[in-house]
């Protein structure tokens, strides 16, 4: 990806990778592929509350006392001139996006009414959806005190704290998570990458990498983005390491983690529109470009990768276990499985 330098994403390549169900993948035996897609926890947060009512579509969904109500199904009434809105297990509320007034003037009226009838509630933190289609009723929003939380393609999120004291409410997202591909062959020839892009690492051959995607495994980023970039099949076997920056693009912290992946096909086809070049390298040559050299960190990886290669080190596997968030099985990446290694 464009932010990944030599091996990941500005140095590291690492890629974050979800553990298969409690077994290590020999590298000689046959992998067998599953499907890593599973929903988003009901909630911990007045966040992910946010996040799972806004996208219900035409249903009405009760937990804990909690209404959620759909566009086209009346919201509670609490007044007048009082917004449609639930609330939160945090003592807050959550406005109903479909129930904002379409007039500018009618939703500035509801909106401080609104806020009063919350105040003398006893009311604490305000989440305030806003649609695309909505964009003209932020300045309102703000006006009124309201603050930007986070926004994602079709809506704006802000919110409103009420009571005189620090607010408690969960700050945006701070992170961004990449995961890269240490592929390595039997001739210890590593696949690996130059990107098109104008970075310091555009004329180094580096690991692929890339961005996880919503609500997908970190295993699954890094088979995904291997694939994508290179055309070459893998199998994930396990997650070697992981890096920890921050202040990076966006002014946001890093996450990358590097996986070991078994390759299950040799035969290269590049994504041209991110990718110069890929070809499969003897690991000395790898390794031995100034970059590695003189980046310690990314240079530690690469030998950990080896060392894992040659089962001289052993990185965390996955292993599946129901999650009381959701009640589904999830991935929990440790070390341990039916193998040993000696370290």
């Amino acid at each position: 990806m464009v932010l990944a330098a030599v091996l990941g994403r500005n140095f590291l390549g690492f890629c974050r990778h979800e553990l298969l169900k409690e077994q290590r993948v020999s590298r000689t035996e046959k992998f067998t592929l599953f499907d890593s897609s599973r929903d988003l926890p009901w909630k911990t947060s007045p966040l992910k509350t946010l996040n799972l009512m806004f996208s219900t579509g035409n249903n009405v969904i009760r937990r804990n006392g909690i209404q959620v109500v759909s566009p086209d199904i009346s919201a509670p009434s609490w007044g007048p001139e009082v917004l449609g809105a639930w609330d939160d297990e945090y003592g807050g509320v959550v406005i109903n996006p479909w129930s904002l007034p379409s007039s500018a003037n009618a939703f500035a009226s509801a909106l401080k009414t609104s806020l009063s009838d919350w105040k003398l509630k006893g009311k604490r933190g305000i989440w305030l959806k806003i649609l695309e289609e909505q964009a003209d009723l932020v300045p309102i929003a703000i006006q009124e005190g309201f603050k930007y939380h986070h926004a994602e393609p079709g809506f704006l999120v802000l919110t409103y704290w009420i009571p005189d004291e620090p607010c408690l409410l969960p700050a945006g997202p701070s992170h961004q998570i990449g995961v890269g591909g240490f592929v390595i062959n039997d001739k210890r020839e590593v696949l690996v990458v130059k990107e098109k892009c104008s970075c310091i690492c555009s004329d180094v051959w580096k690991l692929p990498t890339g961005y996880i995607n919503k609500a997908e495994d970190l295993f699954s980023g890094a088979v995904r983005e291997v694939k994508e970039e290179t055309g070459v099949d893998t199998a994930f076997l396990e997650m070697v390491a992981f890096r920890h920056v921050h202040q990076v693009a966006f002014e946001k912290s890093d996450l990358l983690f590097v996986c070991m992946l078994k390759p299950l096909s040799s035969d290269i086809t590049i994504d041209d529109r991110e990718i110069q070049a890929a070809k499969w390298m003897a690991y000395d040559e790898f390794i031995s470009q100034p970059y590695y050299q003189e980046d310690h960190m990314l240079k530690k990886a690469m030998e950990l990768c080896m060392e894992a290669y040659e089962e001289r080190y052993c990185g965390f596997i996955a292993h599946q276990l129901t999650s009381k968030l959701d009640g589904k099985l999830s991935y929990l990446y440790y070390y341990g499985g039916s193998n040993s290694c000696e370290i």
